[in-house]
């Protein structure tokens, strides 16, 4: 024991020193730190001829393209046979799913399969979205832009020009009935107008118990080994019948190999690797820990109030607020990772230099990366060839550094006295309200009319819970802005935060719609003079937050024009060859299916039926690892199917319910999750420990196979 306590010592000293001792100037800047997310604008055929030895033609992205869709505004999903059926996630689908329960029936208990077509249940308001056009607008977009003097006109006369573009195209033949979208990468070093088919007759054919969809809950979630079947099934009707299509990814069951390439075809919503050190700074010192501390209190709050409401929306609403906790949480620790953080400054650098060569007309040939490799472009030709087309401006970090210095002075007073709901909770904000409709009828009467349509005091959900968020918002402001502030010494006059909340809520009138009729019926005069506790705050935090909003909104705004620009100039360096940042459009992204290093030992590429079974065993069948009674007495068979396997694709939110396919355009798994290493993806892609989690198909077939008896999806999907 003695030996082992004295080896424990060595190694965390070790590791502390070596932490200590890190010198930024021999990190270097991986290959892919910008991740993997090409675009269907300029697909990556010799990259993938390259890596992984096969040529994919047009066809076949277009392909690819044609079978992929994105569901409603949030999610992915594919097309996965002939007859219009479609695969997303079942965290995608629960909303829906549980939309058409009828009476008397409790779908995330019992799941739901229609045994017919005629029992396949109408999604209201559900829609897929099909992307059939692309055409390049970036000329145009940024011509309209070179004759705005400020910010604020570029970014009006680049808005009008969108307006434009889509009335024109809108109003061709091949482009008509369309849903156009205007799409912007490298935060405008490129823009693309999009076409797509909206299919709104979207019906439920298929989706397992909750127990199944989410086993594991939030404390698997972003874990592996995992044992989640996260399918769901959908069908496309046209007309009043299924769609038929010749654009879907054939069902392969049997299609998943160790080390075997994948690609990854869905909508990643959002990424921010191209933001500076600066901005990155700022979300590691401010943003996230904000964030971070107002998910957990809320959640907390939720949690305590639906122990006696037992209602499955605010359920609903936890999970995403636990997600969020963990997603954030682990972006945060990348952020601290000084290792991480010096690497992206490895990549600001090299970046200069590359910009300076291109400039100085010592750009021929390929460019190098900071991870000492060449870098070309997505097709393998060299980008920046010829020089640049506009002038290198190596000031834009310091432009950048210096708007983020200034906007950190504004921060506290435009975050955490901004009229949010889930922050201050509905009548704090209710009585900001009233405060600015006081100031608006002084100053503009005629526009005072409009907002004092908005005067209906909230109905709360429950009263408990508007205090709990009141309190937790007077614990944040208290840690944030500190004792000394006027603000925070109004608000708790001597009480602690809860105490404080609890007085306020006594004696507060903000609920009282006769009460605020009467004030706004007196005018300005006599919502300035009301002792309502309420209302004396907002009397201070209005200014305060007006002053703070109006300087962070004219920051943001050269900001915008200065990542514009930033964009630009990366996009003139590298081309193609580094992708841009994930905006909820399509991508295709690869990698292969490997295990990874944890916990002391390694995690399998994947996992199986039984391990499914050991975590029920193992946690007593508690929920979330608990099952539904059918699943109790499996058949041995299943026991050895493959469930859930790791690739090393490039995923983020947005993602969930994107298929994975092998170079044969057949689907082999489908996404729903990363591991815990790929959190701080939203900055930075790390290829080595970043895992995509998916669902076998083989599951998927299995599970319709030996529990659901949904046979009919069996044949549709894989023929027998």
């Amino acid at each position: 024991m003695r030996l082992l306590f004295v080896a424990l010592f060595l190694v965390k000293t070790v590791f502390v020193s070596a932490q200590a001792t890190l010198n930024p100037d021999t990190v270097k800047a991986g290959q892919f730190d910008m991740g993997k997310m090409w675009t269907f604008d300029t697909p990556p055929q010799e990259y993938f001829q390259k890596t992984y030895g096969f040529t994919p033609d047009q066809k076949w992205f277009d392909e690819v393209r044609l079978s992929s869709l994105r569901f409603a505004d949030y999610c992915s999903a594919s097309f996965v046979s002939a007859s219009g059926l479609v695969m997303t996630n079942h965290h995608c689908a629960r909303e829906s799913g549980t939309g058409v329960q009828r009476k008397g029936e409790n779908l995330n208990a019992t799941g739901f399969f229609a045994k017919t077509l005629a029992e396949e249940r109408k999604v209201e308001n559900l829609y897929v979205d099909q992307l059939l056009k692309i055409e390049d607008i970036t000329t145009r977009v940024q011509a309209s832009m070179s004759s705005g003097k400020t910010e604020a006109e570029q970014l009006q006369l680049r808005e009008r020009e969108f307006a434009s573009i889509k009335q024109e195209f809108g109003n061709q033949p091949e482009w008509k009935g369309l849903e156009l979208q205007t799409i912007t990468f490298y935060n405008g070093g490129r823009y693309a107008l999009y076409g797509f088919k909206r299919y709104n007759d979207v019906r439920l054919v298929l989706m397992p118990e909750l127990d199944l969809g989410f086993f594991g809950g939030d404390p698997d979630n972003f874990t592996y080994p995992r044992y989640a079947l996260d399918f769901s099934f959908f069908r496309v009707y046209d007309n009043g019948k299924p769609l038929k299509t010749t654009h879907f990814f054939k069902f392969n069951p049997n299609g998943i190999r160790e080390g075997e390439p994948v690609f990854v075809t869905g909508n990643p919503g959002s990424t921010e690797r191209l933001k500076t050190v600066a901005e990155l700074e700022f979300d590691r010192d401010l943003k996230i820990p904000y964030i971070l501390q107002l998910l957990r209190n809320r959640a907390d709050a939720l949690q305590v109030y639906n122990a006696k409401a037992k209602s499955d929306s605010i359920q609903n609403e936890i999970f995403s607020f636990e997600n969020s906790l963990k997603a954030y949480g682990g972006q945060l620790e990348g952020l601290r990772d000084p290792y991480l953080i010096a690497r992206k400054g490895a990549f600001e650098q090299q970046f200069k230099a590359d910009a300076q060569r291109l400039e100085g007309g010592r750009g021929q040939g390929r460019l190098s990366t900071g991870s000492g490799k060449k870098t070309e472009t997505a097709n393998g030709s060299a980008s920046g060839a010829t020089g640049s087309r506009f002038d290198v401006n190596l000031k834009l970090w310091d432009n950048i550094a210096s708007n983020v210095s200034e906007l950190r002075k504004y921060y506290k007073d435009n975050t955490y006295l901004s009229p949010s709901e889930l922050s201050r909770g509905d009548l704090l904000v209710f009585a900001h309200l009233l405060v600015t409709y006081a100031d608006v009828a002084r100053q503009n009467p005629g526009r005072a009319e409009q907002v004092k349509e908005l005067l209906q005091t909230p109905k709360l959900t429950d009263r408990a819970l508007e205090e709990a968020y009141l309190a937790a918002h007077l614990s944040e402001a208290q840690a944030a802005l500190g004792n000394d502030d006027p603000y925070v010494k109004a608000a708790l006059n001597g009480k602690s935060p809860k105490e404080a909340a609890a007085y306020l809520m006594n004696n507060t009138k903000m609920n009282d719609q006769g009460y605020i009729n009467d004030l706004v019926t007196k005018g300005p005069a006599a919502i300035s003079g009301d002792n309502d506790p309420l209302l004396a705050l907002a009397r201070i935090s209005v200014p305060r937050y007006q002053e703070a909003s109006a300087a962070t909104k004219a920051i943001a705004g050269r900001q915008t024009v200065l990542r514009s620009n930033l964009g630009r100039l990366l996009y003139e360096v590298y081309g193609t060859g580094i992708p841009p940042d994930a905006t909820f459009s399509l991508r295709i992204n690869d990698g292969i299916v490997k295990g990874f290093p944890y916990n002391g030992t390694m995690a399998p590429y994947q996992t199986t039926f039984s391990g499914l079974y050991d975590r029920y065993y193992s946690f007593n069948g508690k929920f979330p690892w608990s099952l539904p009674k059918r699943w109790l007495n499996p058949p041995a068979e299943l026991l050895r199917q493959p469930m859930c396997f790791v690739s090393t694709n490039d995923i983020i939110g947005g993602n969930s319910g994107s298929p994975l396919i092998n170079k044969n355009r057949e689907a082999v798994g489908l996404a729903f999750d990363g591991n815990m290493e790929s959190l701080p993806g939203s900055f930075i892609f790390v290829p080595d420990k970043n895992r995509t989690v998916s669902v076998n198909t083989g599951a998927i077939v299995a599970s319709m196979r030996y529990i659901y008896k949904a046979e009919r999806l069996v044949k549709e999907l894989v023929g027998k």
